[in-house]
């Protein structure tokens, strides 16, 4: 497994080692040894899986509020997207920042999205599954986004039209979304 660092502190990208032959391939999608080598000490607790149909769906930017926060390891299974992680850490040198990365079932890239980053996808093919593990169950109570379009944050989305719920299409602008991160220096 290779690591692949963004400009987010935290965010980073895993590229496992993919062994292919004319049947197909084999990869260590998770391994925690690995994971450890790599710098990643994440005790993940639940795995969500997402199938879009629509090309240019967008979900998100999402977030659990603390203690309930999540970490995330996002990977795809079938088709692509475009994946968004915003730093919401108050006092962080690159809060409202953001950076974006393609996932797809061909790069077999994973990401790593720590607590105090929203995130959001974009899905760039129909069909496209996504496969994310979490290192806190779900907490409806703590369940908070921000609006994926907020013009302070100027994400650039790969589609011009969206097929959004109407949670992710009503979410407050980034000043006035609920946050309780706060950047103390290093990763966190």
């Amino acid at each position: 497994m290779k690591l692949i660092t963004t400009k987010l502190e935290g965010v980073v990208m895993i590229e496992p080692a993919v062994f292919g032959d004319h049947r197909g391939f084999f990869m260590e999608s998770y391994n925690s040894g690995k994971y450890k080598e790599l710098g990643i000490n994440i005790d993940f607790v639940q795995d969500n899986q997402s199938l879009s149909a629509e090309a240019g769906t967008i979900r998100g930017l999402h977030y659990q509020l603390e203690p309930k926060a999540q970490t995330k390891c996002v990977r795809v299974l079938t088709g692509a997207l475009y994946d968004v992680v915003v730093d919401i850490r108050r006092n962080s040198p690159t809060y409202g920042e953001w950076v974006g990365v393609v996932l797809s079932e061909e790069n077999k890239r994973q990401l790593i999205v720590p607590k105090g980053f929203a995130h959001g996808i974009c899905t760039l093919v129909k069909n496209t599954q996504i496969l994310y593990k979490v290192d806190e169950f779900y907490s409806a109570e703590h369940d908070r986004g921000i609006r994926w379009n907020d013009p302070e944050l100027g994400v650039i989305w790969p589609t011009s039209n969206p097929v959004l719920s109407d949670k992710d299409r009503n979410q407050p602008l980034l000043k006035k979304a609920e946050i309780n991160f706060k950047y103390e220096g290093g990763q966190g």
